[in-house]
């Protein structure tokens, strides 16, 4: 994949320079409806507004009149008052309808119909569903942006396309504590993970962001890693080095990015990729369901890989296999330099889309690259480093120096350790000399206890100090190792630093596929609509029913997913032991006399065998 270009660039490369040398290039999945673009003509298709803290949104700039001068001048409002702009404007019955048959039209003209292939439903058990149904429900009761606006948003995104076809980034530079750091800042009209890709949420506007860091080697600043922000990845799991050929592929200098489908997460490598969304329930509810999760994935087999019984599985598709955006390829960028000087990206501080007041934020547009939705910096725009974990990592010709100096403070601290054992070993002594002094007389025994707390409380003085004399001692020598490596060019590994890799999820052994798919989507519904059949007809054996009806689903759900032998099998050991639990509550005296007896034959034969010895 790789070409054999020679890396790095002159060190006095302009800003432009260094982000035209390094800039991605982005694959995107067949049935994507939204590229980067620019925020210029996306703010002067949208309205400003405020939500004020009385529940109140009030319009103060219409669609067609807002300009950027606009959109950064100052307005003042009360604590608790949203700044956010609107892409799409309220839809009624007939616009909505409307727009849902033109998006479809239009789909099929550009031939950008999206297939999932095997559904997420299909891909776990009976749990996840269960969470996911809930998950649904609660759509109705949080803020949600309707379908309808996305498709309005994929009719008005390709207008605006059609007016003027360009794909652009938003490039900074920063340079930190030694790493010279090109973000890729990505701006897309709308995220329709939920209604385009069956995903987590819509909402207006999406901002995604890669990274390069490189590192001055004389009058070179060559690239060291390259880190991609992803859904469910955090720190070091964000990045790759740039020798790591299993994840990070490179076309000349520009590193590939599999972009997700609707969700626009950047990942490595081009696949399907599963995220989990967690529930937000009360601690101790938490706990239980927590209890019962692992009772159903690890007793029952139940609940496919990966998930959790407090996370909803999603696929987030990455396949690779749509428009490919970058230097050389289909369509190229056209960069925008961004700075903190930017007046729209340091002066407007709402969020960049519909504020939807969903109360867990996932429908509700984000802010914008300097700016979380709640008008407080954003870290990966203030502290680049800190990002990936790179704050604690020095730059490469760095790395001696700073390991030398380390072993050098450590030499430094043991020398004062060495003084300080000695001087608190010789107040231990005087005291427990003292301590010795006291004993024999009985009118001393409050004095006694005061001295010997005193002499424990300098026991353990001095033992702290020869524990962290050994410990530096230890560190010290971990710390010479490196150094040797160092002085050899011998690096670490390319992935030694990754503690969780994102990688893409199979389906797995799926039989009877579009059976099993038809079961997947019926199965919650059909239980439920089963138990309120009982509850209605038969209610004084709900809860029999209900046993019954999960043991079915379950057996059903084994048999379509291959896990048929294990499941039964742990079904039968579930059913043994409720009817032991069964037997011990109708017959507690027989058993309890049989445990007493049969514990006083025990201690009768150990003893007999200790006389026998």
């Amino acid at each position: 994949m790789s070409a054999s270009v020679a890396p790095g660039i002159h060190s006095t490369a302009s800003d432009l320079e260094l982000l035209r040398e390094f800039e991605p290039v982005v694959r995107f999945t067949h049935g994507e409806s939204f590229f980067p673009m620019d925020v210029e003509p996306y703010v002067a298709a949208s309205s400003l507004w405020v939500y004020h803290p009385d529940d109140r949104d009030e319009q103060l700039v219409a669609e067609g009149s807002l300009t950027m001068e606009e959109l950064v001048a100052p307005r003042d409002a009360a604590f608790g008052s949203l700044f956010y702009l609107r892409f799409i404007g309220p839809l009624g019955l007939v616009a909505s309808a409307r727009a849902l048959d033109e998006a479809r039209t239009l789909s099929k003209k550009q031939d950008n119909r999206f297939r999932a292939g095997v559904g997420r439903l299909a891909r776990g058990g009976l749990l996840p569903r269960l969470m996911d149904g809930l998950f649904s429900l609660s759509l109705f009761l949080r803020g949600k942006v309707p379908g309808a606006t996305a498709a309005a948003a994929v009719l008005k995104y390709a207008d605006l396309h059609r007016q003027e076809e360009r794909y652009v980034y938003h490039g900074r530079v920063v340079r930190q504590a030694g790493w010279t750091v090109c973000q890729y800042w990505f701006f897309y009209a709308y995220n329709n993970w939920r209604s385009g890709f069956h995903g987590v949420n819509d909402h207006e506007s999406d901002w995604e962001m890669i990274s390069v860091y490189l590192y001055e080697d004389g009058d070179r600043l060559v690239p060291e890693w390259a880190a991609y922000a992803s859904h469910d990845f955090h720190g070091a799991d964000l990045r790759r080095r740039w020798d790591d050929r299993e994840d990070l592929a490179l076309i000349g200098n520009h590193p590939v990015v599999n972009a997700g489908a609707g969700s626009h997460a950047s990942y490595f490598k081009p696949g399907e990729y599963q995220a989990e969304v967690p529930i937000p329930i009360p601690e101790r509810l938490a706990s239980l369901v927590d209890t019962a999760g692992r009772f159903w994935s690890r007793t029952l087999g139940q609940g496919g890989e990966g998930p959790t019984s407090r996370r909803i599985p999603f696929i987030d598709f990455a396949r690779a296999d749509g428009l490919v955006i970058g230097p050389g390829q289909e369509k190229e960028w056209e960069p925008n330099v961004i700075s903190e000087e930017t007046p729209w990206a340091s002066r407007y501080r709402g969020m960049w889309g519909l504020y939807a007041q969903d109360p867990i934020a996932g429908e509700n547009a984000p802010g914008g690259p300097m700016y979380e939705r709640d008008g407080t910096p954003r870290s990966s725009w203030f502290d680049p480093l800190r990002f990936a974990e790179l704050d604690r990592v020095p730059p490469p010709p760095r790395e001696l120096e700073t390991l030398e100096a380390q072993v050098a403070d450590l030499e430094a601290r043991d020398t004062e350790l060495a003084g300080q054992i000695g001087a608190e070993t010789d107040e231990l002594q005087r005291l427990g000399a003292g301590l010795g002094g006291l004993t024999g007389g009985t009118h001393l025994a409050a004095q006694y206890e005061r001295q010997q707390e005193r002499v424990t409380e300098q026991s353990q003085v001095v033992s702290g100090l020869l524990r962290e004399r050994a410990e530096n001692r230890a560190l010290r020598e971990s710390v010479g190792r490196r150094i040797e490596r160092a002085r050899q060019g011998r690096a670490d590994g390319p992935r030694d630093h990754i503690r969780n890799a994102m990688e893409p999820v199979s389906v797995g052994q799926i039989r009877f596929r579009r059976t099993t798919e038809f079961w997947a989507a019926i199965s919650i519904s059909g239980l439920l609509v089963a138990l309120a059949a009982f509850l209605l007809f038969a209610p004084g054996d709900v809860w029999a029913a209900l046993v019954v009806l999960l043991i079915a689903a379950v057996v059903a759900d084994s048999v379509l997913r291959s896990t048929y032998a294990r499941t039964v099998n742990r079904i039968a050991v579930i059913l043994a032991l409720v009817s032991a639990v069964v037997i011990v509550v109708e017959f507690w005296k027989a058993v309890a006399v049989a445990v007493l007896v049969g514990l006083a034959l025990f201690l009768v034969y150990q003893r007999l065998r200790e006389l026998r010895a």
